[in-house]
């Protein structure tokens, strides 16, 4: 019996893991990856970088996806707690222009593999959050692109979060529920819905 169960979610190619928690008085070991139970459920990708990012409260990241060079991520956090959403941009997939969320924390130690081919972004939740991620691609400068994280085609549905859609991605107007301004990049400010994202 492996030490890591990986769960399928309602859209193919996202699944949901969760290392076994060995804890006493002491605190906890887990594993939190393991090549031979990730091949025992079918997933074989190889990983080829570590990424770790810090954000405090209220900062949205995303919806980032790369253009040419499209990266499968694994990602979990290590302190506080995040909602990370997915959604499918395969142009050919059924789910085409769906979204499966999930949070993840330090408590319930889950991680999110997301399959090439989604975008990808998540908000923080806690007064900040540390964020690892297992890329499957190195990073190649110019190649990302983004999506309207408030797009009401795709119909996120962010929690903790208030405001009410204005026609772009700015971050004016919105807040969480106890106050905290929502938090953007300039650039994720810019980028615009799914449906004037790709025209096909």
């Amino acid at each position: 019996m492996g030490q890591i169960k990986v769960t399928k979610c309602d859209i193919e190619g996202l699944y949901i893991i969760e290392p076994a928690v060995h804890g006493d008085a002491r605190g906890y070991f887990m594993e939190t990856y393991s090549q031979r139970d990730m091949e025992e459920a079918g997933l074989n990708m190889v990983f080829v970088q570590d990424n770790q990012s810090m954000s405090v409260k209220g900062v949205l990241r995303g919806l980032h996806f790369q253009k040419e060079y499209p990266q499968g991520k694994l990602v979990r956090v290590i302190k506080g707690r995040v909602f990370d959403v997915a959604v499918d941009l395969r142009k050919d997939s059924a789910t085409y222009g769906k979204w499966f969320g999930v949070e993840l924390t330090e408590e319930n130690k889950k991680q999110f593999y997301i399959s090439e081919g989604f975008a990808h972004g998540f908000l923080v939740l806690s007064d900040t959050a540390e964020f690892c991620y297992k890329v499957t691609d190195f990073y190649h400068p110019g190649d990302e692109g983004g999506l309207a994280w408030n797009d009401p085609e795709i119909g996120i549905k962010w929690p903790e979060l208030l405001g009410e859609y204005n026609g772009t991605a700015s971050a004016e107007g919105y807040t969480l529920s106890d106050g905290t301004p929502l938090n953007l990049s300039d650039k994720d400010q810019k980028w615009l819905g799914v449906n004037d994202t790709f025209k096909f």
